[in-house]
């Protein structure tokens, strides 16, 4: 189908979607099948399927190798690896967090019965906002986690200072951040550990898995023993632990994605300029940059909208765009605060969190990755303009159920 520029082309308004099968936010890149079914041919002729096998330790290798860290600990997801860096670190009682994150930040503290101190963001980075963490501070906090969203950094040097001076642990949850560096170093190596995600959804992936990096040697080897119920040797338990263990089969999808890691970052930029082209000059509507100074890897295409200026609010486009099959998705909406058991524990938390609850109404993420081509990319653009030329008539029409003539 060709671009539609009226607003009755809309799929919204009766016609046929522009893409006749869903485009998701975070379809899953397949690296070289060959390379990777030979990898598991091999696994499955060793019969050694998980419990730090060869691919594991190679995988782990290997990304201490890119990442300039002393330490990588693969593990069977990010929030496993999340729950066992927070018990290694010693932290309890209150630790800082952002709100605006996925859920899984905070519940990786509250499982363990440690309470998460919501702060507020910076509403031009999205991330937390230092300058808010210092007042949050009270007898019982322990730690401080940042979060680097969109695979941007968030203000580490500025954490690492209040970090030191009031003797707080700093972790870092890099789900977003893999490949993506800051002043000249990878992100991997700071504060007391990095946790990085591999889901599926993210743009290197093992399947399922995640990997905690540290260039502090007590703490790793902690983990390592954490990881996997406190073994250290055979029938030789002593400390306690839990099952965080990476298997062989996703190791092997994370060494075949390892060996496209450059391809699929060039891929991820190329789909982020097209992007850029097509709703740069779009009034009230705000892509996040990326600025020359760090390398990223661009596995988020993220606007915000202002629908004081385009007439038409981010929920209303978002129903526009699932209409024509493009599954743009709302991060991280509405802000963990108002997720349980945090809103019933803390009912009133909104107030100190404004920059937070305006921006999870404004923020959306779109398809992008190898399952995006940049023909659908301006086709996504097209629509996007195409809604906002008809902001005003779509809203009266829509939400009020009216009949209202669209603009050509």
């Amino acid at each position: 189908m060709t671009k539609k520029t009226s607003c009755s082309e809309l799929a919204i308004m009766g016609s046929v979607p522009a893409f006749t099968s869903p485009l998701y936010v975070g379809c899953p890149n397949i690296g070289d099948r060959q390379a990777f079914l030979a990898r598991v041919n091999d696994i499955l002729d060793r019969r050694w399927l998980t419990n730090n096998g060869a691919y594991v330790q190679e995988l782990e290798r290997k990304l201490e190798e890119h990442l300039g860290v002393k330490h990588c600990i693969a593990m069977c997801n990010a929030t496993v690896a999340l729950e066992i860096t927070i018990r290694a670190l010693g932290m309890s009682g209150e630790v800082i967090v952002p709100s605006f994150t996925f859920v899984a930040t905070p519940h990786s503290l509250q499982w363990q019965q440690i309470t998460p101190v919501f702060c507020d963001i910076d509403p031009t980075t999205h991330s937390i906002d230092p300058r808010r963490v210092e007042s949050l501070i009270t007898p019982r906090t322990t730690g401080i986690i940042g979060v680097h969203l969109w695979g941007k950094p968030c203000a580490i040097e500025p954490l690492e200072e209040i970090a030191q001076r009031r003797n707080l642990r700093l972790l870092f949850d890099a789900a977003h951040a893999f490949g993506c560096s800051h002043n000249n170093r990878m992100i991997g190596g700071y504060g007391d550990a990095e946790v990085f995600s591999f889901h599926a959804t993210k743009f290197f992936n093992t399947f399922e898995g995640g990997a905690v990096t540290t260039n502090d040697d007590d703490l790793a080897a902690r983990i390592r023993l954490m990881k996997n119920f406190g073994f250290a040797g055979y029938d030789n338990v002593i400390y306690i632990g839990t099952n965080g263990k990476m298997s062989e089969v996703s190791a092997a999808m994370g060494l075949t994605s390892l060996e496209h890691l450059d391809s699929l970052i060039e891929l991820n930029h190329r789909n982020y300029k097209a992007y850029a082209l097509g709703l740069g000059d779009l009034p009230g509507v705000r892509l996040v940059p990326f600025n020359g100074k760090n390398s990223y890897n661009y596995q988020y295409v993220v606007l915000e909208i202002d629908s004081e200026v385009t007439g038409i609010d981010r929920d209303l486009l978002l129903q526009v765009l699932h209409a024509e099959n493009v599954m743009a998705r709302r991060y991280f909406f509405p802000g963990c605060h108002k997720m349980e058991p945090y809103s019933s524990h803390f009912p009133h938390a909104g107030l100190l969190l404004p920059e937070t609850e305006k921006l999870v109404q404004r923020v959306m993420s779109l398809p992008t990755g190898t399952a995006v081509t940049e023909e659908d990319i301006n086709k996504i653009c097209s629509l996007i303009k195409c809604a906002l030329k008809n902001g005003d008539k779509l809203t009266n029409s829509i939400r009020l159920g009216k009949e209202v003539p669209c603009a050509s």
